[in-house]
C-alpha cells in the first residue's frame, strides 16, 4: 500500500483498503477554528450532540486573532461558551495558525489522522500525516464521534531527481511543481515526493510544500519523515513514534520523474498561483506593498530569509512591508534572536502569529490598483483585497519590499525605485473605473407583481407615523402597508424581486424616508404608478429606489402574480405572460446617473 492507503488501514477496521473504497477512519485529532467553528458548536448543539473525547478535540483561533471584525468576535466568544462548558482546549488570540499549533503541540505526528476547518489541513502531509480540511457539519460530527467517513483516493509519486540549484527555495520548487502540474492534473490524488534532495529538506520546507497541495487540486502531499521531523514530532507528543513508509512493491496510479536541477526562482501571476514564471519575467513590476507569512511561509526559516535581506536596509518609499510569524513561539524567537528589531528599523509592519494576509482582515487588504507580493498561498481575486498579488518566496518578498520592484535578493539595487505619484494614481483609478462598471447595475429588472388598484396612496399608509423611530432599514421592511386596508400582511407575504404597481399619486403626505427605504428593505425591485408625490419621488430617485410612471396600462393584462420586465432606460414595460407591452416613462439622465451611483452620495 501507498501512505495514505496504510494510514487510512490503520485507523479503520480493514487491514487493507484500495482508490475508490469508502471507509470511516479514526481521527486523532479534531479541531475547528473561528471560521467556521461556531457552526460547527450550533450542529452540536441543535442535535443535542456529545463530545466523544475532549483531549483529541481542540479550537483555535487563526484567521482573525485581533478580532477586528465584529462577527469574529462574537465567533469567538460562542466558540469559548461552549468549550468552556464541555472542557474543551482553546488556543486562544495569542497562539497562531492552527494547522501548524497541531504539529508543535504533538496533536498531529507522522502516521496520524486530523481534520479541521481549514482546507490547507493537508499541511499535515509535511510530517506523514494525514490531514483534511472539511465543512462544518463533517467537523461536529468528528467531534461527536471520533469518526468521519472518507473515500480513499489514488496514489500519484512525484520523482524530484537531480541535484537543488542554489537560490531555489521550497517556495520556488513548488511554484515550479504548479507551473509543470496546474491545477487539476493532480486533481484528487494523494501524491508523495520523493528524491535524494528531497530526504534533506527541513520541517519547514516541507510545510510550505505541502501547504499548496490545495492550490494543486490534491487531495495532500506527502514527505516520508526524516530524522529531523522524527526527532521534532517525538519531542512534541513526548513518546517514540514510527513513521507510516510506502511499500516497496504500492501500486501508484501515476508516477512522474521531474528534474529538480532545472528548477528556477518563481513567481505566480496575479490571479491563479499555479500561472507560475521564472521571476525574469516579472522583474521590475513596480509594487505597492508586499507580505510576508500565512501558513506557507510564516516559519522560522522563512523568518530567517528575511530578517538577512531586510538588516541594515529600509523598505522602499511609498511601500508597506507586513510581516506575520505563523505561530506565537516563532514571534518569540523573532524576538529572542534580534529578528523583530531588524524588521522594525526597516519599517516593516510586524503583527501578532495568526493567518494574516490570507484572512485579508487581520494586517488589512490591498486595495483597488494596488500591487502586492506576497509568500501566501492564493491570489485569487479578492482573496487578500482588491488589488493584484503576486506569489513568491520569503526572500523575494524582502528584496521586493527594499527595491521598490519585484527582484530577487541577489539583485537589490544600491537605490530603491522611486514613488510614482502619477502613474499609481492612473493605475488606481483605472482599477476603480473597473470596479465600478463590474458593478453597473442592471438596466432593467424582472419580478413578480403586486397590483394595487387605488390612488392615493399616501405615506402614512405606506410607513404609519408610530414606526418613525426606526432608522435601521433591516427593521423597516415589517411594517409596509400594515396601514393600508387590506394589504395588512403585504410585508410578510412580499418577496425579494417584487415589483408594486399602483394609481395616481403614490407617496403623497410627509417627507418621510423610510416609506421609501422600507421597500428595499423588503427586496422589492420597483414601484410603477401613474405619477408620485413630488417628496416621495424625489426621496426615491435620491436612494436610487426605482420607480417609473405610466400613463396606461391598457393591453397588458396585468394581473396579480404575473411577472414583468421593466426596463428603465427604453421605458418600456412588458408582462412576460404574454409578451404585451406598453411604454411608461423611461429614466431621465439625473436619475438614471444617481441610480447607477447607488444613491445621490
Amino acid at each position: 500500500m501507498t501512505i495514505i492507503e496504510k494510514i487510512i488501514a490503520n485507523h479503520s477496521k480493514f487491514d487493507v483498503v484500495k482508490p475508490g473504497d469508502i471507509v470511516d477512519i479514526e481521527i486523532d485529532a479534531r479541531a475547528a477554528r473561528d471560521f467556521g467553528g461556531p457552526n460547527v458548536v450550533k450542529h452540536i448543539e441543535k442535535n443535542n450532540l456529545t463530545i466523544d473525547d475532549v483531549n483529541k478535540t481542540l479550537f483555535t483561533f487563526d484567521t482573525n486573532p485581533t478580532g477586528s471584525d465584529q462577527k469574529y468576535a462574537m465567533n469567538q466568544q460562542i466558540i469559548r461558551l461552549f468549550a468552556r462548558k464541555h472542557g474543551i482546549k482553546i488556543f486562544d488570540i495569542d497562539n497562531g495558525i492552527g494547522t501548524h499549533t497541531l504539529i508543535s503541540e504533538g496533536y498531529s505526528y507522522p502516521g496520524s489522522t486530523s481534520l479541521t476547518t481549514d482546507s490547507h489541513a493537508n499541511i499535515l502531509g509535511a510530517i506523514g500525516s494525514f490531514g483534511q480540511g472539511m465543512g462544518d457539519k463533517d467537523i461536529a460530527a468528528a467531534f461527536h464521534t471520533g469518526k468521519v467517513w472518507f473515500k480513499v483516493p489514488r496514489s500519484a509519486k512525484i520523482n524530484l531527481n537531480g541535484k537543488r540549484p542554489a537560490g531555489v527555495t521550497a517556495k520556488d520548487i513548488v511554484l515550479n511543481l504548479l507551473n509543470r502540474f496546474g491545477a487539476n492534473s493532480l486533481l484528487g490524488y494523494s501524491v508523495e515526493i520523493y528524491g535524494e534532495e528531497v530526504d534533506k529538506f527541513t520541517l519547514d520546507e516541507r510545510i510550505t510544500i505541502s501547504s499548496m497541495g490545495t492550490e494543486m487540486g490534491t487531495i495532500i502531499v506527502l514527505f516520508t519523515p526524516n530524522k529531523e521531523v522524527m526527532d521534532y514530532c517525538e519531542a512534541a507528543t513526548g513518546r517514540k513514534l514510527e513513521p507510516v513508509v510506502a511499500d516497496a512493491d504500492a501500486e501508484y496510479a501515476e508516477i512522474f520523474d521531474v528534474d529538480l536541477s532545472s528548477f528556477v526562482p518563481m513567481v505566480s501571476l496575479p490571479g491563479k498561483p499555479h500561472d507560475a514564471v521564472n521571476i525574469l519575467e516579472a522583474k521590475k513590476v513596480k509594487i505597492d506593498s508586499a507580505f510576508v507569512g500565512s501558513c506557507t511561509n510564516g516559519r522560522m526559516e522563512d523568518m530567517q530569509a528575511v530578517a538577512k535581506v531586510l538588516e541594515g536596509k529600509k523598505v522602499a518609499p511609498g511601500v508597506v512591508l507586513k510581516i506575520v510569524p505563523a505561530t506565537n513561539d516563532i514571534w518569540n524567537q523573532c524576538l529572542e534572536n534580534g529578528f523583530m528589531k531588524i524588521f522594525k528599523n526597516a519599517g516593516a509592519m510586524v503583527s501578532n502569529a495568526g493567518c494574516a494576509g490570507c484572512a485579508a482582515g487581520q494586517v488589512g487588504q490591498n486595495g483597488p490598483g494596488e500591487i502586492t507580493i506576497s509568500t501566501g498561498n492564493r491570489n485569487f481575486p479578492g482573496k487578500q483585497g482588491k488589488g493584484s498579488v503576486y506569489l513568491a518566496s520569503p526572500a523575494t518578498v524582502a528584496a521586493s519590499a527594499v527595491a521598490g520592484y519585484i527582484t530577487t535578493y541577489d539583485d537589490i539595487p544600491d537605490e530603491p525605485a522611486v514613488f510614482d505619484m502619477e502613474e499609481k494614481l492612473e493605475r488606481m483609478e483605472k482599477a476603480i473605473n473597473i470596479e465600478t462598471q463590474a458593478d453597473k447595475k442592471p438596466s432593467f429588472v424582472e419580478g413578480r407583481v403586486w397590483y394595487i388598484k387605488e390612488d392615493n396612496i399616501d405615506t402614512d399608509m405606506i410607513f404609519h407615523n408610530r414606526y418613525l423611530t426606526i432608522t435601521d432599514i433591516k427593521e423597516m421592511g415589517q411594517y409596509t402597508f400594515d396601514n393600508l386596508e387590506g394589504y395588512e400582511d403585504f410585508a410578510k407575504k412580499a418577496k425579494p424581486g417584487d415589483i408594486v404597481i399602483v394609481l395616481k399619486n403614490f407617496g403623497s403626505g410627509s417627507s418621510r424616508q423610510q416609506a421609501v427605504d422600507c421597500f428595499k428593505s423588503l427586496g422589492v425591485q420597483a414601484i410603477l404608478a401613474e405619477s408620485f408625490g413630488a417628496i416621495y419621488e424625489r426621496n426615491a430617485i435620491n436612494a436610487a429606489f426605482p420607480i417609473v410612471t405610466y400613463k396606461s396600462l391598457e393591453g397588458l393584462d396585468i394581473q396579480d402574480g404575473d411577472k414583468i420586465k421593466v426596463d428603465f432606460e427604453s421605458g418600456e414595460i412588458t408582462n412576460l405572460k404574454n409578451d404585451k407591452s406598453v411604454n411608461g416613462e423611461n429614466f431621465s439622465e439625473v436619475q438614471l446617473e444617481i441610480y447607477q451611483n447607488g444613491g445621490l452620495f
